[in-house]
């Protein structure tokens, strides 16, 4: 059986930028944008808003969103090449 890897929930990710000192409002105005724009990121793909939060929590957004960013580890040679991550 197959381990399913969750990406993290919006409370979690809240959490996680007020023990940072940060909210979603915060980072949105810093990053030019509306106040409340970064609260998109949750109902749907943003990478420019992924990156932002990532940032600030300090790690990658695969890391919180695993599910929109799927694994090439398992890339068959052909597939790689295909995707552009042929080494």
């Amino acid at each position: 059986m197959e381990s399913k890897i969750q990406d993290w929930h919006r409370a979690d990710i809240k959490s996680a930028l007020e023990k940072k000192g940060k909210t979603l409002r915060d980072l949105s105005r810093e990053a030019g944008l509306s106040p409340d724009s970064l609260r998109n990121v949750f109902t749907r793909r943003w990478a420019k808003a992924e990156a932002i939060i990532a940032d600030a929590l300090d790690v990658s957004p695969e890391v919180i969103w695993p599910s929109r960013y799927p694994s090439t580890k398992n890339d068959t040679p052909a597939e790689k090449h295909l995707s552009g991550t042929d080494s």
